[in-house]
């Protein structure tokens, strides 16, 4: 196979679905329940239940909820495309409510807009079971070089 004949991939960092939600333990992601499930070419998905923990108390997802899904998976996708030595940061987010959801599992799919020397763009869209969008986000991140502790 030739270098022609690679699959294109966004990623510069390489992990396994268990190494992703291995880095994820002891965090909001994992009190939530949130979980990677997907990792493709170009794309990372993640699920996230909709239950006590992550209800506001109306008996909808909470739009924090929706909020810190799609930082959350944004933020891990925007780790593995960024090069090695280099790591992101939060910088803005906006999330757009569309619907609710009451039950169930949510999924989230973040994609790059932006993937920059300095600054990265994710956008994530959140769906309910039935593939209906409950949440739009756009995620900017900012690309910097690793810290070490000997900095």
């Amino acid at each position: 196979m030739t270098n022609d004949d690679r699959p294109l991939t966004i990623w510069h960092k390489s992990a396994t679905l268990d190494a992703l939600n291995q880095m994820n333990r002891n965090t909001l992601s994992e009190h939530l329940g949130m979980r990677i499930t997907e990792l493709g070419q170009a794309h990372l998905l993640a699920t996230m239940p909709v239950e006590q923990r992550t209800m506001q108390p109306m008996g909808l997802l909470h739009g924090g909820a929706s909020a810190a899904l799609a930082e959350s998976l944004g933020s891990m996708a925007g780790y593995l495309a960024a090069p090695e030595g280099m790591l992101v940061v939060g910088q803005q987010i906006n999330a757009h409510h569309l619907r609710p959801a009451r039950s169930g599992m949510v999924t989230a799919k973040a994609t790059a807009v932006h993937l920059g020397r300095s600054s990265q763009v994710w956008q994530i869209d959140v769906v309910d079971e039935n593939d209906k969008l409950c949440c739009s986000c756009r995620l900017t991140l900012a690309v910097l070089p690793e810290i070490t502790n000997n900095q």
